[in-house]
């Protein structure tokens, strides 16, 4: 990474590469595995089939998995022709197309709850896109429209404060 000449830097408490301040590459350290992530590597070409999404809801980004040094080694050049796709998209100021939540995505028990309920439904409105989708991303887990009404008044509260799923 250092020999990309890209700039290292320290966000979220992991080292960030990052070209004219933005982020193009960072590194992750979890107990049973290392990731090289590639911030806008769903624009990459990945000729290899090294990029992997790393959940199914991911968007942009696409990681490398590691679980020794030994894969790392393995293929350096690969990773170096990667890094130099990634700083290329950069530079060409390529942007990733994120699917946005509609109102489309809501199940027919949000739908009928905000419609019940104003207060819930000006909270809801209020939410960012972002703590919108984590909801509706948990709300349509489930296929049983009970389970799926449980899980609205049950997330009722933090939504009213304004809190995504997560927070």
């Amino acid at each position: 990474m250092l020999q990309s000449g890209l700039a290292e830097e320290r966000k979220w408490g992991v080292p960030v590469y990052c070209l004219n301040d933005k982020n193009v590459v960072m590194l992750g350290a979890f107990k049973e595995n290392c990731v090289i992530s590639f911030l806008k590597g769903s624009l990459m070409s990945n000729p290899e089939g090294l990029l992997i999404k790393q959940g199914e809801n991911s968007q942009g980004g696409r990681i490398i998995r590691f679980t020794d040094t030994g894969q790392i080694t393995a293929i350096i050049p690969s990773l170096r022709a990667y890094i130099q796709e990634a700083i290329m998209i950069e530079e060409q100021g390529l942007k990733v197309e994120y699917k946005t939540v509609t109102s489309d995505d809501y199940p027919a028990e949000l739908v009928e709850k905000i419609a019940s309920d104003p207060a819930f439904g000006a909270a809801w409105e209020a939410l960012t896109p972002g703590r919108k989708k984590g909801y509706i991303l948990h709300f349509n887990q489930t296929k049983n429209p009970a389970t799926r009404m449980g899980r609205i008044e049950k997330c009722s509260p933090k939504i009213m404060q304004g809190k995504g799923f997560h927070d």
